[in-house]
């Protein structure tokens, strides 16, 4: 295709980021290049835009970042079968070899040798990305690019919150960014019986509250084991999502799920966390997963279908819809929890 396009780069190994004219990319023979018309920042992007301990160990600047997206093709690889030009998608962001014992077995979100768009590889917070086809999700045109950007972290609540049954059952959500409101409303949708949101953002409970959480908590004003002990007449959490990362708060989910409840674990705690593993996981029964991506594809079906079904309003869940010139703004409301989801619209 050739050309120019507007981009935001992460343009060396320290804080921030730059806006930047760049190449648009071409594609290989097994890829498609899709115009961006929406993006979303993720808490990765947060991580590679503060520059933290992760950032610096894992992506390799100058490269454009973001990885949550969608957009229309606008050209296929000569190999490319079953994606056609003007087809609206999202992608799947991990992009895995196939070929390891993992993906072999049906298990390709855990390959070993996974490639990850925007840490790994160029990214979407630009006019245009190239994606390999095999990582395409197709959406139905009613969907609107702004909510069809959201379905990549959306898997991921999905994944954590579903990958087990949570009908009729109770569900703790710990830490309510993004990813954290979205298993709130992926938990009420599903059937528990009570969903809790805690979290120390007070502006982020509100939002916990508006996608239809029963009950919020704020550990700097209540003790969560207290207040858990009474509202499950001292029987724990059936199933307790962590999405925090805050070493405390991890180990607080620990003690106040039941015995033989669930912990799945999507957050990345930057540091290490002390848990008692005798009394509270093996004493207990307790099953610990971690969670990582969206299982391909089911995942991505389970959400489509919870979009078509009208069983999750994201629209909710965006607070601010700006354009890209505007990223500093966007990045300072994710660093300061201000916000639910921040889009980036590119029409």
């Amino acid at each position: 295709m050739g050309g120019k396009m507007k981009a935001l780069v992460k343009d060396k190994r320290g804080f921030g980021a730059v806006l930047a004219e760049v190449d648009i990319p071409s594609i290989a023979d097994d890829e498609v290049l899709i115009k961006v018309k929406a993006t979303s920042i993720c808490g990765t992007d947060v991580h590679i835009y503060k520059w933290d301990k992760w950032a610096s160990s894992r992506v390799n600047p100058p490269y454009v970042f973001g990885h949550e997206f969608s957009g229309e093709v606008v050209q296929v690889g000569q190999n490319v079968a079953g994606v056609q030009i003007g087809d609206s998608v999202s992608a799947e962001t991990h992009i895995v070899c196939g070929r390891c014992m993992q993906c072999l077995l049906g298990n390709a979100h855990i390959c070993q040798k996974t490639k990850i768009i925007g840490v790994d590889r160029m990214g979407c917070f630009a006019e245009y990305v190239a994606v390999p086809a095999q990582n395409i999700w197709k959406n139905p045109n009613h969907l609107s690019h702004d909510v069809a950007c959201l379905q990549e972290p959306l898997g991921n609540a999905v994944h954590t919150v579903l990958n087990d049954s949570i009908a009729g059952k109770s569900v703790l959500v710990i830490g309510c960014g993004p990813i954290g409101l979205m298993a709130v409303a992926v938990a009420k949708a599903s059937g528990a019986s009570l969903v809790i949101a805690m979290d120390v953002n007070e502006y982020r409970l509100s939002l916990a509250k508006d996608l239809g959480t029963h009950i919020v908590l704020n550990p700097l004003e209540q003790d969560p084991l207290e207040v858990i002990n009474k509202l499950t007449s001292g029987n724990g959490i059936d199933v307790v999502c962590e999405m925090s990362g805050q070493p405390t708060a991890m180990n607080q989910g620990f003690k106040m799920v039941a015995n033989g409840g669930r912990v799945s674990i999507l957050s990345l705690p930057t540091a290490p966390v002390s848990i008692d593993v005798t009394n509270d996981i093996v004493f207990k029964g307790v099953t610990v997963q971690g969670i990582t991506g969206r299982k391909m594809f089911s995942t991505w079906y389970t959400v489509s279908n919870l979009l078509a079904g009208n069983q999750l309003n994201m629209n909710e869940l965006i607070t601010h819809r700006l354009p890209l010139e505007d990223y500093e703004k966007g990045f300072e409301l994710m660093m300061e929890g201000k916000c639910g989801k921040v889009v980036f619209i590119l029409e």
